[in-house]
């Protein structure tokens, strides 16, 4: 898949919707995996029924929050995530959206966008975004506007669509909530069957689908900023760990997780979408010129997805104003592809 991507994008390819995306990529096989149950395709490639509830769906927990019962492409990325030899950014992620506004020498305004209206003289559309600007409203009219944050009911991204007639579909589904706590403190290695912290041999504890668990993952954290003598804390030791779970931790929770801490940071937010295995996968088109990137998170939520939606809608856009249609949602490109690999 990865040099089927390349190819395409290489040779300036771009897609109308995430369906085609995909079937550029698999063809039906990976237009099927969004509309299967992970666990299904795997019993069906032969996979134990214990594997699945004992190996898969703690991975399922850790990345998404949800069972085996998610589509199986979502789920082939987040098997993806739990393999070795993973690439990591120095300096945390946040480092790759700011290394690329450097790089495309954006003007970069830090203001919410509060309001997207559309402005049409006969067949030509603009698009008037407000958004607040130092206590106050500013307003700039824009040909082409890529909308990059969720637009599900659930999310209220805050911005309002005016003008369009008829009105703008609505993006069905819902987010999921998760909540990570960053907790500094000494593991409770005797609650996960370890007395002796000093024979506790795991750096990430996962879990199997168990009811009334009230965790889903806790894993020792390493700095974004690795030094060549960093080591990692020993579990008799106190550690930066990470706690994934379906709502806050009580304190009675944290205590038993840990014999002790002196810090806790919660993040509690909706992380990714609530996924089913019949959903359909929202637009990449709202309107002429207006595009939506977080479709894609309904294929699969990950950075590495969503840089990939990015760099199809910017082709996109690209080619539609050119009037290059050709480039647009070609139906031999997994023959060129074969042929040229």
């Amino acid at each position: 898949m990865q040099y089927k991507l390349l190819w395409i994008k290489a040779h300036g390819y771009a897609f109308s919707s995430v369906e085609e995306l995909l079937h550029s990529l698999g063809g039906s096989g990976f237009i099927n995996m969004t509309r299967r149950s992970l666990s299904e395709s795997l019993l069906e490639l032969g996979v134990s029924q214990r594997f699945i509830d004992e190996v898969i769906a703690p991975i399922m927990r850790v990345n998404y929050g949800q069972n085996i019962s998610i589509p199986a492409f979502v789920g082939a990325v987040s098997l993806a995530g739990a393999q070795a030899n993973l690439w990591a950014v120095e300096g945390g992620n946040k480092l790759v959206c700011s290394g690329l506004l450097k790089l495309a020498k954006a003007n970069l305004i830090q203001s919410p966008v509060t309001t997207i209206t559309l402005r049409s003289t006969g067949d030509y559309h603009q698009y008037e975004l407000t958004y607040d600007s130092q206590n106050e409203k500013s307003s700039e009219l824009y040909d082409i506007v890529v909308v990059a944050t969720p637009l599900q009911q659930n999310i209220n991204s805050g911005i309002s669509f005016q003008g369009f007639e008829p009105q703008l579909p609505e993006i069905a589904g819902s987010y999921h909530q998760t909540v990570a706590s960053i907790i500094h403190g000494y593991l409770n290695c005797t609650y996960f069957g370890f007395p002796d912290p000093k024979l506790f041999p795991f750096s990430s504890i996962l879990t199997t689908d168990t009811p009334g668990l009230f965790f889903n993952s806790a894993a020792s954290v390493c700095p974004v900023n690795i030094t060549s003598g960093f080591r990692r804390k020993q579990p008799q030791e106190a550690g930066v760990y990470k706690v994934f779970s379906p709502k806050p931790l009580e304190r009675s929770e944290l205590k038993t997780l840990f014999k002790s801490y002196y810090s806790v940071q919660v993040t509690d937010w909706l992380a990714y979408p609530h996924y089913g295995s019949t959903q359909g996968l929202p637009p990449v088109v709202l309107h002429e010129n207006l595009y939506f990137l977080n479709g894609i998170e309904w294929a699969g939520s990950a950075m590495e997805m969503s840089s990939v939606a990015a760099k199809n809608i910017a082709l996109l856009a690209y080619h539609r104003w050119n009037r290059q249609l050709e480039m647009i949602d070609q139906k031999d490109l997994m023959h060129k592809v074969k042929t040229e690999l």
